[in-house]
C-alpha cells in the first residue's frame, strides 16, 4: 500500500504561482510512476505531469512552459511548481502513484485561479 498527502492548494490571482507537494508512504520503493492529475467540474481527471522511476517526465501540453514537476527521491516527494496560472488552471489536483500492485490517490487539494 502507499499513501499519498498533498499540500500546497489554495487561491491565487491570474498569473500568479503555487507550488503542490505530494508525500508518499508505505510500500515507496515499488513505485515506479507518480506525479499529477485534475479534475475539472463535470470531466474526468486528466493527466498534468507525471515522473516515472527512470526520470522520464510527461506533461500536458497546456502545462507545458508553466509547470514543472521535480522529485526528491530521498523523502518521497514529488512537487509540482506552477507559474503563470491561468483561470481555465481552477480544479482539484490530485497525487498519483502507481506500483505492480496497483495505483493510488491523494484526497485531492483545490487550486482556485481568478482573474
Amino acid at each position: 500500500q502507499v499513501q499519498l498527502v498533498e499540500s500546497g492548494g489554495g487561491l491565487v490571482q491570474a498569473g500568479g504561482s503555487l507550488r503542490l507537494s505530494c508525500a508518499a508512504s508505505g510500500s515507496t520503493f515499488s513505485i515506479n510512476y507518480m506525479g499529477w492529475f485534475r479534475q475539472f467540474p463535470g470531466k474526468q481527471r486528466e493527466l498534468v505531469a507525471a515522473i516515472s522511476s527512470g526520470g522520464v517526465t510527461n506533461s500536458a501540453d497546456s502545462v507545458k512552459g508553466r509547470f514543472t514537476l521535480s522529485r526528491d527521491n530521498a523523502k518521497n516527494i514529488v512537487y509540482l511548481q506552477m507559474n503563470s496560472l491561468k483561470p481555465e488552471d481552477t480544479a482539484v489536483y490530485y497525487c498519483y502513484a502507481r506500483n505492480r500492485m496497483g495505483a493510488y490517490w491523494g484526497q485531492g487539494t483545490q487550486v482556485t485561479v481568478s482573474s
